[in-house]
């Protein structure tokens, strides 16, 4: 008897070859729907519909094909039962031996802009996961393939077994065909979660009551923070944009902590848009030198500049393309890696000379609203949203008799744009687009704003200051006034703001609140 092959895929890349290569080279019989039906006969590949084996017409749009027992007995039939051979037989049932399933591209639709929820509900695939569900739970006896990339692995196991699938191939094609229709429910799961009740009340809900984080293995790293710890990458199956989908066009394998200084770096050169040209550079999470110029070349100088000690063995990113004039600054000292959206071939050349350098290439990633920043905690996880709050300059309020001048309101968002990304407690010195010292991670406000003055050696007269959170009290500033900054950015909120402002008042401090803190732990 030959076998039987049921083929419905969505995804028609390469199918033409695996399906042709069954029925000339292993006498399968193809049992197909619709457009993949159409292709295989259009190509010559004898094919049996569906409605011709069932006697019954696809009907309600299509949305019901497959669900019939002429294919369900087919496909859950165990071959070591009389029984059940006997009862599919009894109903001129047919073993089905191989499933070929590509699945409704339900969340490339959800994601197209402007779509509608009709839309999105009618590519939710009903059959194909239920012929997959019930191929893998038959792996005995059926071969399920529901991904394109198993087509050769499958070919290569015939080719090698007589025309046979091994049940060791069967067994692992079940476990990633499970794995596949629980991604793609728990996909269909949150996205109506998050559109039904949104519609219902007007608010987004951030949090599901039950998180599953779909994740696969990426690669495994060198080691973790430290060469005792063991480490490795996951991302999302969906993953295509940031950090973790960078092309690393150069340079030895990337480290633990070199992807959390690459992020923090990229973070904050994403905060500039491309009209705005952006040097960052970091070093242990946190930044040694941002800068804004009117090209790159001057505001990677200046970024260095800042604290050129500590930019040795650094991460630099940039939010534009690098060219050589660049490349040529970057290659006069040690640097861990380099992140960029592009780069010239001619700077490529230049960083081949150097080939330990690391570069990376990276697509922007559009935030979702439904993205998660989420931390560990012993046998549990802390889950928030990002901190993507953006400034908007009407909403600043001047709380001083001095109000900063134009040129100063331009420092005072550059600074506080820095001072998101930098460790609490966080104070950011800035003049003219570039930081000139940053204190970072200090347990008190005082001591921040002291390091922040001695890295710009207190070279700040005319300079602005940005805080991450409210000044709890006159210290901070009356240390400030002595180093002769100008303007303060800051969130206001304490019970000593009056003291504050009055002490900003008295030394001629323009000072204006945010009311957004910054915190980062």
């Amino acid at each position: 008897m030959k076998k039987l092959a049921l083929i419905s895929v969505h995804n028609k890349e390469g199918i033409l070859d695996f399906a042709s290569e069954l029925v000339q080279k292993y006498n399968y019989e193809i049992l197909s729907t619709g457009g993949t039906a159409q292709l295989l006969r259009k190509n010559n590949l004898p094919v049996t519909e569906v409605s011709e084996l069932t006697r019954f017409p696809e009907m309600l749009d299509g949305r019901v094909k497959t669900l019939h027992p002429a294919i369900h007995g087919g496909l859950l039939a165990r071959r070591d039962k009389p029984e059940h051979m006997q009862a599919i037989e009894k109903q001129n049932i047919k073993p089905i031996d191989m499933v070929v399933i590509s699945l409704y591209p339900f969340e490339t639709v959800a994601k197209k802009s402007g779509v509608s929820l009709e839309e999105v509900i009618e590519n939710i695939d009903i059959g194909g996961p239920s012929m997959i569900r019930s191929s893998a739970k038959n792996f005995n006896s059926v071969t399920v393939v529901c991904d394109s990339e198993d087509y050769q692995l499958v070919q290569k196991e015939l080719s090698e077994n007589n025309g046979q699938v091994s049940l060791s191939l069967r067994e692992k094609l079940a476990i990633k065909a499970f794995k596949k229709t629980s991604d793609y429910d728990e996909t269909i799961s949150k996205y109506l979660s998050s559109y039904l009740k949104q519609s219902s009340n007007g608010n987004h809900v951030s949090f599901p009551k039950d998180l599953q984080l779909n994740m696969k293995l990426k690669q495994v790293l060198r080691y973790g923070e430290n060469p005792h710890q063991k480490a490795a990458l996951y991302l999302p199956e969906d993953s295509k944009s940031g950090l973790a989908n960078a092309e690393v066009l150069q340079g030895k394998e990337l480290s633990f902590n070199n992807f959390l200084d690459l992020e923090a770096a990229w973070n904050i050169a994403s905060e500039f848009d491309s009209q705005t040209p952006a040097s960052v550079i970091i070093k242990h999470n946190n930044p040694c030198g941002v800068a804004i110029a009117p090209n790159l070349l001057h505001a990677y100088l200046e970024a260095f500049n800042c604290d050129s000690i500590s930019a040795f063995g650094g991460i630099v990113a940039f939010n534009e393309k690098v060219d050589t004039d660049v490349a040529d600054e970057l290659s006069k000292i040690f640097l861990e890696a380099i992140i960029a959206p592009e780069f010239s071939s001619e700077a490529l050349d230049i960083f081949k000379k150097k080939p330990n350098l690391r570069v990376l290439k990276i697509k922007p990633e559009v935030t979702s609203i439904d993205k998660l920043d989420i931390k560990k905690i012993g046998q549990g996880f802390l889950i928030q949203d990002f901190n993507k709050d953006v400034l908007n300059v009407n909403d600043l309020k001047v709380v001083t008799n001095k109000k900063p001048t134009e040129t100063e309101f331009i420092d005072l968002i550059f600074a506080w744009k820095v001072c998101k990304h930098v460790k609490s407690n966080a104070i950011v010195i800035a003049k003219e687009g570039k930081t000139l010292g940053i204190g970072a991670g200090q347990t008190s406000r005082v001591g921040a704003v002291e390091i922040a003055l001695n890295h710009a050696s207190y070279n700040s007269d005319g300079a602005v200051l940005a805080s991450d959170a409210f000044f709890p009290f006159k210290d901070n500033i009356e240390i400030a006034a002595s180093a002769k900054i100008a303007a303060i950015i800051q969130p206001g909120g304490s019970v000593k703001d009056q003291e504050v402002i009055d002490i900003c008042n008295k030394y001629n401090i323009a000072m204006v609140f945010t009311g957004i803190r910054h915190f980062r732990h």
